[in-house]
């Protein structure tokens, strides 16, 4: 599969990087396309401690990537821009409501809004990660909206049930249930088996 995973400035950093991390270690997985707004940046530093636009990518997967290409956001005549480029589908995690709005109404001026107008467009799997609360009106519509035109609304809502030891085994579970709905189940994700 190839990839594309966005990150916005909403919270939720951890998230992101475990979602790259694990896209990246996934053997089923050819290519990974990632963009992060200046947004998602400062965030990334706050919640994270990893600061800077150089080397973002490295210090998300705490190694070199062996398959994954960063691209501006204000690239908009990047490769995953095109309805030609081969793609397999699109993760926004997390999708800020800022975000949710201009792929809702059409707003195609980023690289992140392009990539996922031209992922509906062409009828792949787009999964918007929202993370606000509470939702207003607002939030409410864009979200019907962006459903309507095909994305998948996936909010950061974390499971308890299978007692995570911290918040990243947390988040490594939440991305591996965003991860099983575009096709990529992960061998340690946890299954809820209440009959055992």
């Amino acid at each position: 599969m190839e990839l594309t995973l966005a990150i916005t400035g909403a919270s939720g950093a951890i998230f992101a990087r475990e979602a790259l991390r694990a896209l990246e270690a996934d053997d089923r997985v050819t290519r990974v396309h990632f963009v992060a707004t200046d947004n998602s940046l400062r965030v990334i530093a706050e919640e994270l401690g990893e600061s800077g636009r150089t080397q973002c990518l490295e210090k998300l997967l705490g190694a070199a990537p062996r398959k994954t290409t960063q691209h501006a956001d204000a690239n908009i005549g990047a490769s995953i821009a095109s309805g030609s480029h081969p793609s397999d589908g699109m993760i926004i995690l997390p999708c800020s409501m800022g975000t949710l709005a201009s792929i809702a109404n059409g707003l195609a001026d980023t690289l992140i809004a392009r990539a996922a107008d031209v992922t509906l467009k062409e009828r792949r799997p787009l999964i918007l990660c929202v993370r606000e609360t509470p939702f207003n009106r607002i939030h409410l519509r864009n979200m019907t909206l962006a459903a309507e035109a095909g994305a998948v609304i996936f909010p950061v809502i974390p499971a308890f049930y299978f007692k995570p030891v911290d918040s990243t085994e947390m988040a490594r579970q939440f991305v591996y249930r965003v991860l099983a709905h575009i096709g990529l189940r992960q061998s340690d994700a946890y299954i809820w088996k209440p009959d055992e």
